[in-house]
């Protein structure tokens, strides 16, 4: 086990090497750094509603006319600036020249429909941020009227940001993060291994006392330690940008299983084709298929890890033994592959 444990060290040394590597944890590292501020602009794309619930961007409001509105304290509320005009004219003014960003001109209320005037910029997204900002202040103001009116409509007070916020971090982000590094790790098994056989070192350290298992067995575990120590890491800064995850051992857990079965994966294809720029892009093909196919198991990887993530109750360590038979299976294929390299070259 001693020559086992000098190569794997030796292993794991190489990856620190290999830049295309290194840059692709990097790149992990900074999401799961900062993830809080990529969540705010990527929930631009995802629900366009949100920025206004996440960000601490304001903008300063023009009011021309009833300064007294409840809608006034609506955008008071909202953290928007205030400034009051005597008339368009002068409110107008102020815009053109970039005091204001916006202007509201409000009629006193006489118990029939208030027509309010809204001027926006030109351009669309200053226009999407500003509504998006004076939406829930008009939401507001919308209900007082109907109360003022005598239209009753009941409401259920749900605290706290939107769901899709949430939705959005637990079953994208936080599922991403948990699964590239095994992505990644299923790449370097390939590099290793076909490289060994390409380059005919292979044999210089069969020559070693080491057994063909042990030597593979080393570059899967350096593949694998690299792909948990990622997700641990990624894990910690989750936490540190106020996104917990919780079953934290489960969900490193169905990590660990599917970084052994994606690296046993790549060790078979590397070991069939023996060659690199062949094994990658059928490691890359295989890999889309069953990504693709592994949404017909319920759970699936996706889904398991999200709902592990939030803490689902009806998730647990049940969920994830199932997907310890592909793994023992991917395990004998590799140890027949190998086998059958060790009968040709005697």
């Amino acid at each position: 086990m001693r020559g086992f444990f000098i190569l794997l060290l030796k292993e794991l040394r190489s990856i620190k090497k290999e830049k295309t590597i290194m840059l692709a944890i990097l790149i992990q590292f900074f999401i799961a750094s900062f993830s809080s501020v990529i969540l705010i602009g990527i929930m631009s794309f995802y629900d366009p509603t949100s920025i206004g619930d996440n960000t601490g961007v304001t903008i300063e409001v023009g009011v021309v006319g009833d300064t007294d509105s409840p809608l006034v304290n609506y955008l008071k509320e909202r953290r928007l600036k205030i400034t009051a005009f005597s008339d368009i004219d002068n409110a107008e003014d102020a815009y053109l020249s970039g005091e204001v960003d916006t202007i509201i001109s409000l009629p006193e209320i006489d118990g029939h429909t208030v027509d309010m005037t809204l001027i926006l910029p030109r351009t669309d997204a200053a226009q999407t941020l500003i509504l998006m900002l004076l939406n829930e202040p008009f939401k507001k103001y919308e209900n007082y009227l109907r109360e003022v009116n005598g239209v009753e409509l009941n409401y259920t007070n749900i605290e706290g940001k939107p769901h899709t916020t949430r939705e959005f971090l637990y079953s994208v982000i936080i599922p991403i993060l948990m699964l590239f590094p095994a992505f990644i790790a299923g790449s370097i098994v390939i590099d290793t291994i076909s490289e060994e056989i390409e380059n005919k070192t292979l044999d210089t350290l069969w020559a070693a006392p080491l057994s063909l298992n042990q030597i593979f067995s080393s570059k899967i575990s350096a593949a694998v330690i690299t792909s948990v120590l990622q997700c641990i890491l990624w894990t910690v800064l989750l936490r540190f940008n106020n996104f917990p995850v919780e079953n934290a051992g489960l969900v490193l857990a169905i990590t660990f299983i599917l970084a052994i079965c994606i690296s046993l994966g790549a060790a078979i294809i590397a070991l069939y084709f023996k060659d690199r720029e062949r094994a990658q892009f059928v490691f890359s093909i295989v890999l889309f298929v069953v990504a693709g196919i592994s949404y017909s198991f319920n759970p699936s990887p996706f889904s398991l890890i999200t709902r592990l993530a939030v803490g689902d109750h009806h998730i647990g360590a049940a969920s994830i033994t199932p997907y310890l038979l592909p793994m023992i299976a991917l395990g004998l294929v590799f140890l027949l592959l190998s086998k059958k390299l060790v009968a040709a070259r005697n």
